[in-house]
């Protein structure tokens, strides 16, 4: 099944080894997508100040539920060209290909228009203060204006990672993240451009990134080769990738919007707690990646595996993926908690910034793994097919959890301990009950499978 040195056989031989290897590139790829996101608000509020630093910051939320959507709907390229490619099937995993890189141009574009309307709207419904709202708004309408590139980027990608190519997208995007950090510079220390400086820089990395994951396709020696004049979109293959990956990316999209109703209690709080809260959540993405990579691992293995129709190596890849995740999500989590104030400094020198980014720290950094587990165990239902069962424990038990939290408990014990309480609250109870959705898909699966042997 392997053809080039980039691919990866998940079907067959030791599983840990190459999960590892399969994982180690999409956490560097993380990481430095992160560290490359970091740059704009470590220039901006080392060279602009603490209100453009909260600029930018005040968007994270919003961007992130748009973001979030885009990588839950690639997962369904992901799944199906994984499905196609270890089952051997040619003609679909052609077809897959096409499809996924139209769709994501389209729904790129329509991107653009939607984020320019909402942008100024949905600030001002989290409350953003009034003396750095302008500069969020432009910031995000520059940002949504690269939005058929990162999508272009995350469905190339999920392509690349369904036949085991993780090393290429890491190179990509060092290459685009080393040019964002030079035109933030540029833009923003020579040029004063602040606010419109970063934005401007993360449009252009996002365009180089896509540009070289589409020239990889396009030069592929594969079945997975895109040929632009055979973009299309294929109405079967549409709904497949719509039935697993809409509901992946509406579970993303509400959790973020769980998230963003947190930035909103936050934003109660002033500027000085919104740029803590910035350089936090700036450290829990790094955080969050280094544990995603071992989910996207999960649903890679699991995908080609259920494709070949080898049940029960789906349930060692999960084994492997829980082992991981836990000594994973607890070492880093161990990490950061025990240097939070270092790390926050980096970011901020303003020693308010870096107490009260402590204590938003402090209380998810040591429970991180469960996060991990949460995350994790969707990604495997999916490599199965079903998308929608965890679509919906995972919004019960995150969204529902946080907005009673927050809505209920939060206003008569007003603090920042009490709103970020709601994390690890929300992750344990979510990730018991997606245990309990896998074993259930799992059986579900191997009854149907049985039956389709028994009556071939």
């Amino acid at each position: 099944m392997k053809q080039s040195k980039y691919e990866i056989d998940m079907c067959q031989g030791p599983l840990l080894k190459k999960m590892i290897l399969f994982a180690l590139p999409l956490m560097a790829t993380g990481m430095l997508q992160i560290l490359f996101n970091a740059v704009d608000i470590i220039v901006v509020g080392r060279f602009t100040g603490s209100s453009a630093m909260a600029a930018v910051g005040a968007t994270t939320a919003l961007v992130n539920i748009f973001v979030s959507f885009i990588i839950g709907v690639s997962m369904g390229a992901n799944v199906l060209a994984g499905q196609s490619y270890a089952s051997g099937n040619h003609k679909r995993l052609h077809d897959v290909v096409h499809t996924a890189i139209s769709l994501a141009i389209v729904m790129g574009i329509l991107m653009i228009f939607a984020g320019s309307v909402l942008a100024r709207g949905a600030l001002l419904l989290m409350g953003t203060p009034s003396d750095i709202i302008d500069q969020s708004v432009l910031y995000l309408r520059i940002y949504f204006l690269a939005m058929p590139f990162l999508m272009l980027n995350n469905f190339g990608g999920a392509i690349l990672r369904a036949i085991g190519d993780t090393r290429r997208p890491l190179i990509y995007l060092t290459i685009s993240g080393i040019c964002n950090i030079i035109l933030n510079l540029i833009l923003v220390v020579i040029f004063h451009l602040g606010v419109i400086g970063v934005a401007a820089g993360t449009f252009l990395s996002m365009f180089i990134s896509s540009l070289l994951i589409v020239l990889t396709l396009m030069r592929a020696e594969g079945t997975y080769r895109l040929n632009l004049r055979e973009l299309q979109l294929n109405r079967r293959i549409c709904m497949n990738l719509i039935q697993i990956g809409i509901p992946a990316g509406l579970q993303s999209s509400l959790i973020n919007v769980s998230n963003a109703l947190i930035q909103s209690g936050v934003n109660s709080f002033g500027t000085l707690t919104v740029a803590a809260n910035t350089a936090a959540n700036n450290l829990f993405s790094f955080m969050f990646y280094t544990i995603n990579s071992v989910s996207q691992t999960g649903l890679s293995f699991s995908s080609q595996n259920y494709g070949a129709g080898k049940l029960r190596r789906v349930d060692q890849v999960l084994h492997r993926c829980i082992c991981i995740e836990i000594v994973m999500g607890t070492f880093v989590g161990l990490f950061v908690f025990l240097l939070r104030p270092v790390l926050l400094g980096i970011y901020s020198s303003d020693p308010e910034v870096i107490t009260q980014g402590s204590v938003i720290l402090s209380i998810s950094c040591l429970t991180y793994g469960i996060c991990g587990l949460m995350d994790m165990l969707p990604c495997v239902i999916r490599g199965m097919g079903y998308s929608l069962p965890p679509m919906l424990i995972s919004v019960v038990g995150v969204v529902g959890m946080r907005f009673l939290w927050i809505l209920g408990y939060f206003p008569t014990h007003h603090t920042l301990y009490t709103l970020y309480l709601s994390y690890p609250l929300s992750w344990s109870v979510t990730a018991l009950f997606q245990m309990l959705c896998y074993r259930v898909v799992r059986k579900k699966v191997e009854q149907r499978y049985w039956s389709m042997k028994n009556a071939g």
